[in-house]
């Protein structure tokens, strides 16, 4: 059986866990024992490791092209790259990391320290995520999804970040309809299952986590 040994809590960790289950690859996702070490890592049935998202993103498209990750279009592919940047750059540092390593345990984040939660940081990191939550209605609305019609690797990177944030109760969704219409569709598809089933241990998820509707 292919593995993904990952954290709960960690966005990468999750975008991993989505595309692999786009590209509707069976896999068995197992909890690093010691998140000190670099995650995700892929193994496929012949023993490759893929060790790092960009190395398991490209190990799926090349080993696995049915269902590519990425729009066909040139304009929508670079629309949901610059998302995909986004994502794993400016709202990571700005927002996710701000919230999930300070209310977020180390074992499931990956979290660089263990200490109290710093609430300057939180609240930093709240500020920017009413600043990045227009943007993303915006371009739900105006496209169907961040980049096209169809949901692709933009919106998947997009939409892990915020089911860290979602899972803490931390998403002020009834302020921004738009983002919230566009993440219960990205949240309903089957891809979403495995992490709507995501229990972490003594900290259990928002009561409306799960939900596809709220």
């Amino acid at each position: 059986m292919r593995r993904l040994i990952h954290l709960m809590l960690s966005p990468s960790c999750r975008l991993a866990r989505l595309v692999i289950a786009e590209k509707r690859v069976a896999c068995d996702p197992v909890q690093a024992e010691d998140a000190r070490n670099p995650m995700p890592i892929f193994i496929d049935l012949d023993g490759t490791r893929a060790e790092g998202l960009w190395a398991i993103i490209d190990h799926l498209e090349t080993n696995y092209p049915d269902n590519p990750l990425a729009p066909a279009d040139d304009a929508e592919r670079r629309e949901s790259l610059r998302w995909l940047d986004w994502a794993l750059g400016a709202f990571h540092e700005q927002v996710t990391q701000r919230i999930a390593y300070e209310k977020g345990g180390q074992r499931f984040t990956g979290a660089p320290h263990r200490r109290a939660p710093d609430m300057n940081l939180i609240r930093a990191g709240r500020e920017e995520l009413k600043v990045a939550l227009p943007a993303i209605g915006r371009a739900a609305e105006a496209n169907g999804n961040l980049a096209g019609r169809a949901p692709s690797l933009g919106d998947f990177a997009v939409a892990a970040q915020l089911s860290v944030l979602d899972y803490l109760g931390e998403v002020p969704w009834t302020e921004f309809p738009a983002a919230a219409e566009w993440y219960v569709r990205m949240k309903s598809r089957p891809s979403f299952r495995s992490l709507l089933g995501d229990r972490v241990p003594g900290q259990p998820p928002a009561v409306h986590y799960a939900d596809l509707d709220f």
